[in-house]
């Protein structure tokens, strides 16, 4: 028994680490997007408008599509579809090098957006699905291969796209496919999983009344809004705000954007961890709310102090973020892929408005006004204390389990 229990947690760990690499070169292929903006904003002639619409077209397909997937795949799970919407990123990926008027821009963009709609929702539902019931650690491990792969993106920019131009892009068309083939064998993993008889679920949950878990919802999108409208004018915008307002190159703002997405990427890692350690409302009111002091700082430094604060402020942003999926899939249980689907969905929606209201702001008053005002974002985080304590929920239902809670023995 002890052996096939471990046979068994050594097989989830290896799910784990697959849709994790997936998620490195899924997230990889859509930061060279980003991070070639000043190539196409070159070559196109391009508005800071315009580079916010290409955003909003990649994160609108996202962000209306995810959930539905979600909602869909909750219903009728779908092992394979992870390998087919990886398919759609190769085919963006492909378009994006070859396009040379701004239309081919946004569709080549929109195929990148529907490619992640489709493998998010799925890939946290695996994660879930591998956790062993250490969800909060699941998630990151999930998460972080897509914040490493954003935070690599850059570097690949700096080292391949700027100094080869836009054809170099369909190089990494090749990281797609690689993606697909990982894909397809957790694809096989995830249909096993839904052939075997399924366990007796165990007396868990909350007993919050509809309400409450509505309003709830309520503060976690408001919370979401703060977190990703200011992670917006920072992935898309800080390099050409680092060039304005210190006069460096574009090659060495795309450094300071690997240093950010680099923290992102560990603060994402530990913040699952943490909340299943702590409890996942600390975790969201410690890393939304405690940033404020240093993004209010950030416009009145000098270069090198920013590169050190950005790295706080994307550590401590990052590690809302598993911790917030996890609390809402425990907020509405049974419901994973509609949960994710939503809260990757709206995290796509929130950054793609964000950076094309922004773009729009930074036209007409100047990016380093953009960047003034959204210092004040994270004060949003004050709206964490209404947060109900989910651990003391189910600690309450635990302790007075329904009757038929009870499994007999045969």
């Amino acid at each position: 028994m002890t052996t096939a229990h471990s046979d068994a947690d050594r097989t989830a760990f290896k799910v784990l680490g697959a849709i994790s690499f997936s998620h490195f070169l899924n997230d990889t292929m859509q930061s060279l997007l980003i991070a070639s903006y000043p190539l196409f904003k070159h070559e196109l002639d391009l508005s800071f408008a315009q580079i916010g619409l290409i955003t909003l077209a990649f994160q609108f397909t996202a962000s209306l599509l995810q959930p539905l997937v979600g909602i869909y795949t909750d219903r009728h799970p779908k092992p394979f579809s992870l390998a087919l919407g990886m398919g759609f990123t190769l085919a963006g990926l492909l378009l994006l090098s070859q396009a040379t008027t701004f239309p081919l821009l946004l569709a080549a963009a929109a195929l990148v957006g529907s490619g992640s709609s489709i493998f998010h929702p799925e890939a946290s539902r695996v994660a879930r699905m591998a956790s062993g019931g250490r969800h909060g650690l699941a998630q990151s491990i999930f998460q972080v291969g897509g914040n490493a792969g954003a935070a690599f993106g850059p570097l690949l920019a700096a080292w391949v796209v700027l100094p080869h131009g836009q054809k170099s892009l369909a190089v990494f068309s090749l990281f797609a496919l690689l993606a697909m083939i990982v894909l397809a064998g957790v694809g096989i993993w995830y249909r096993d999983q839904h052939r075997k008889p399924k366990k007796a679920a165990s007396a868990a949950g909350h007993d919050l009344p509809r309400g409450r878990v509505l309003r709830t919802l309520a503060v976690l999108m408001a919370l979401m809004f703060s977190k990703f409208f200011y992670l917006a004018s920072i992935s898309s915008y800080l390099i050409f705000y680092l060039m304005q307002h210190y006069g460096i190159d574009a090659q060495e703002a795309q450094y300071h954007l690997f240093y950010f997405l680099f923290a992102v990427a560990a603060g994402t890692l530990l913040g699952g961890p943490i909340g299943d350690r702590i409890g996942r409302k600390r975790v969201i009111w410690l890393s939304i709310l405690g940033v404020a002091p240093f993004t209010l700082a950030l416009p009145y430094v000098g270069l090198a102090a920013s590169a050190g604060l950005t790295l706080i402020i994307g550590f401590m942003l990052a590690s809302a973020f598993p911790a917030m999926v996890v609390y809402a899939q425990e907020l509405m249980p049974g419901k994973v892929g509609t949960v994710s689907g939503l809260f990757f969905g709206l995290a796509f929606g929130l950054a793609g408005i964000g950076a094309a209201v922004l773009g729009g702001l930074a036209d007409h008053w100047g990016i380093e006004t953009v960047y003034l005002l959204c210092s004040f974002l994270p004060l949003i985080g004050l709206l964490a204390v209404f947060l109900p304590d989910l651990r003391s929920q189910v600690g309450a239902v635990r302790a007075n389990p329904m009757p038929s809670a009870t499994i007999p023995v045969k």
